[in-house]
């Protein structure tokens, strides 16, 4: 009979979890991204194919492919299209192609030509506009055209500026006839990256109950892999921001200001929970709940420091067995059931967020889990569970002000200390 498969040891089993649990994440952002963009990549697709339809069969046009690229440079694979960035980069693009065909022409293709034709169109882009958009489609689409072999300008000295206009104005009547809502975008993400935040928060408190590193090591890898889904959100609420200001969604400027700020707060949270979930282990290991570094079994009882005047309130000894009862039975099962109160509540203020909705219930819990952080009775007397109580204070304080408490109310929440 066939030796049975040697058993994997238990650090390589741990890291092909966290390994496994990374691309599971990764996955899951990557469809995120993808369904978000569906439709906007939709509408430049078709964008495209109608501006190089017209230049083509309108026109005249052999190959009109800068019809098409201009209309999908303009329109890109967000909703976030304000008018004012799509008409830079059309105008970008008309100016790059057409002083590139206009020189080409004149001066004929090389590698000094290119110099020369990237010079110009960049100093031109620069004195019609400000726009940083501009210039770089006037330079990158003069390029193009320098680059392009001389078959390809079949349509005249001024047929692939022709194109490029054709693409612009495609693009602008798209962006006019449908204008996008940046709360849409910005609310899926400000859910999807708080649910992170609330997945964190129940992968700690199942390592702080059952004692398990794997648990509090998932926290630690999930903490770091939403760190991409927060920048996003901080990232499209500044644009989206900016946008309000001058186009037609400056009626939402409020809500985006506040959807800007909360993408700070929940940021964070994760960053305090982040620490949390690193020193979670070396507390466990100090109540002796986990092996130390050395591999010595954990300890039947938890090094109690009882107040001044106080007995030592450590788990009594059973005589007949010999051993004392679980002490994270006393100590860390309290913490943990707090982490887990806290999850409930940032869920519902993820569920608020995506809804865009006023987070009231959320502010109820989070309110009352803030209530109850207080080191002086969850885990009184271990110094260990107490610092962990502790490093959940401020994120809470986060927490509350994104589910929209003012500073100063959020921190008064807490139990003095």
């Amino acid at each position: 009979m066939a030796d049975p498969p040697a058993a994997r040891p238990a650090g390589e089993v741990a890291r092909a979890a966290v390994r496994s649990m990374t691309r599971r994440i990764r996955v899951r952002q990557g469809i995120s991204r993808a369904r978000s963009s569906f439709w906007p990549i939709v509408q430049a697709s078709l964008a495209a194919g109608v501006a190089y339809g017209f230049a083509s069969l309108v026109l005249g046009h052999d190959q009109p492919f800068f019809a098409a690229v201009a209309a999908w440079v303009c329109l890109g694979f967000s909703f976030d299209r304000e008018l004012r960035r799509v008409a830079e980069v059309a105008v970008g693009v008309a100016v790059g192609v057409g002083l590139g065909d206009l020189l080409v022409h004149l001066i004929g293709s090389g590698w000094w030509q290119l110099t020369v034709v990237m010079a110009v169109s960049a100093l031109l882009a620069r004195f019609i506009d400000r726009g940083a958009l501009l210039t770089t489609q006037a330079g990158v689409q003069a390029i193009v055209v320098v680059g392009l072999p001389a078959a390809v300008a079949s349509s005249g000295a001024l047929g692939r500026w022709t194109d490029a206009l054709v693409g612009g104005a495609v693009a602008l009547v798209v962006a006019l006839l449908t204008p996008g809502d940046p709360r849409r975008r910005l609310r899926r993400l400000a859910e999807d990256a708080t649910n992170e935040l609330a997945e964190v928060l129940e992968a700690i408190a199942r390592g702080l109950r059952d004692a398990d590193t794997d648990d509090l090591a998932g926290a630690l890898v999930r903490g770091r892999a939403a760190e991409q889904v927060l920048a996003d959100w901080r990232e499209l609420a500044r644009k989206s921001r900016e946008i309000a200001r001058v186009s037609v969604n400056r009626v939402h400027r409020d809500e985006l200001t506040r959807l800007a700020g909360q993408a700070v707060l929940v940021d964070r949270a994760m960053r305090g929970l982040r620490v949390l979930a690193r020193r979670a282990p070396a507390a466990l290991r100090s109540l002796g709940l986990l092996p130390d570094e050395a591999g010595t079994p954990p300890v039947t009882s938890p090094g109690r420091v009882p107040r001044e005047g106080v007995a030592d309130a450590r788990p009594a000894v059973d005589d007949a067995a010999g051993v004392a009862p679980d002490p994270g039975e006393a100590a860390n099962h309290p913490v943990a059931d707090l982490v887990e109160r806290y999850a409930g509540g940032v869920r519902l203020l993820a569920t608020a967020l995506g809804a865009g909705a006023d987070p009231a219930r959320a502010r109820e819990v989070l309110t009352a889990v803030a209530a109850d952080v207080d080191p002086r009775t969850v885990g009184e007397g271990y110094w260990q569970v107490q610092s962990l109580v502790l490093m959940l204070r401020s994120p809470v304080v986060d927490t509350l002000e994104a589910a929209g408490m003012t500073p100063d109310a959020a921190r008064a929440t807490l139990p003095e200390m």
